[in-house]
């Protein structure tokens, strides 16, 4: 029980840290699309490369701030039934749901970009636009990257879960 304690505790203090992190990055994409905007319609000039920094940096919070966001628990779900649900059922619907779902999804874009990532470093990627940014091959990398630390954050929840469902078992026989 200590090692999973430690895999938690090591788990949240680094996406909690890379959250920070990318809490700034979402301060310098504001900063990117105010000027994207001034340049545009009052210097009526349009650059193809900060368009690119937009999405490029978007991804970038999207990709490497997912971990935090379900550290969290702010991550999309269908709460019609589960906010009304009692707590020993959340906690099996989040222990089998990372189960069953979190991990092998996130295992599954993991593997399966690999190769996307791997070809795009070999070819030196860049934007296919005059005037975009090079190299795309490092946002790219962001994928397999963002979905390894949901996948390590994804272990976490099961082991919270997992932990929460044996104390409230030990409660229970404790109880009888």
């Amino acid at each position: 029980m200590r090692v999973l304690h430690s895999y938690i505790r090591f788990v949240d203090r680094l996406n909690e840290r890379i959250g920070f992190f990318v809490s700034w990055i979402t301060s310098i994409l504001v900063l990117v699309v105010c000027l994207d905007v001034f340049t545009r319609y009052f210097l009526k000039k349009s650059s193809v490369a900060a368009q690119e920094l937009e999405w490029h940096l978007f991804a970038i919070i999207f990709l490497i701030g997912a971990a935090y966001t379900l550290k969290h628990d702010r991550h999309v779900r269908v709460d019609v039934f589960y906010t009304k649900f009692k707590t020993p059922l959340k906690e099996w619907i989040d222990f089998l749901g990372s189960l069953i779902f979190l991990i092998p999804f996130s295992i599954l874009i993991i593997w399966s970009s690999k190769n996307f990532v791997i070809n795009s470093f070999l070819i030196g990627e860049v934007s296919p636009d005059p005037g975009g940014l090079p190299a795309r091959y490092l946002l790219k990398a962001c994928i397999p990257i963002g979905f390894f630390l949901v996948l390590l954050q994804g272990f976490a929840q099961f082991f919270k879960s997992l932990l929460s469902l044996q104390k409230a078992d030990a409660a229970g026989e404790n109880d009888q």
